[in-house]
């Protein structure tokens, strides 16, 4: 199969949020983020209606207000939207579908510190990642954000490990320059 016919990765994740402003001043402090553009801002009309809602999947009476697009190193992007309308509470690792979001770190205990001062609230301390992970500085804890979001920091120095006959490796983030 031609290459050009495969994705060539992920572009941006969604990430609904009730307040997009509270929920940009922790991604830029917390995670050094940088918003590219405002797709819908309270100025403009909301996304709204039947066919927003069937193309969407958004529950009847659901309404965008606010979408933003926001980078956060050079992983994907991040599409941040402030939606009104039926809503579940945030996802946890045990709920079907996407459920967090996990950045590479160089210093994973700064900027875990700098999370935490940005308003989220750490799980646990930094612990041992997996076993294809498991060389001296690794590690990863995940972070709940301030509308209930899940972050996971990781941090492997030496790489992953693989076993005989892996064929691929996994995807990381270039160094920041």
């Amino acid at each position: 199969m031609s290459s050009s016919l495969l994705p060539r990765g992920i572009q941006h994740i969604g990430v609904t949020v009730p307040d997009l402003d509270a929920a940009t001043r922790f991604l830029v402090e917390g995670l050094g983020a940088e918003v590219v553009y405002d797709g819908l801002t309270a100025e403009d009309e909301p996304r709204q209606g039947a066919e927003v809602e069937r193309q969407l999947s958004l529950p009847k009476g659901a309404a965008i207000h606010k979408q933003r697009m926001i980078r956060i190193g050079n992983g994907p992007n991040l599409e941040v939207f402030e939606i009104s309308g039926q809503q579940s509470a945030e996802a946890g690792l045990t709920d079907l579908g996407l459920n967090y979001m996990c950045f590479y770190c160089d210093d994973i205990d700064s900027a875990l510190a700098r999370l935490v001062a940005a308003g989220g609230q750490a799980l646990s301390e930094v612990h041992e990642n997996s076993r294809y992970a498991d060389s001296e500085g690794e590690g990863s804890v995940h972070v709940k954000a301030p509308w209930g979001m899940l972050v996971e920091f990781q941090s492997i120095p030496a790489g992953h490990h693989y076993l005989e006959g892996c064929t691929t490796r996994v995807s990381m983030p270039d160094p920041r320059p």
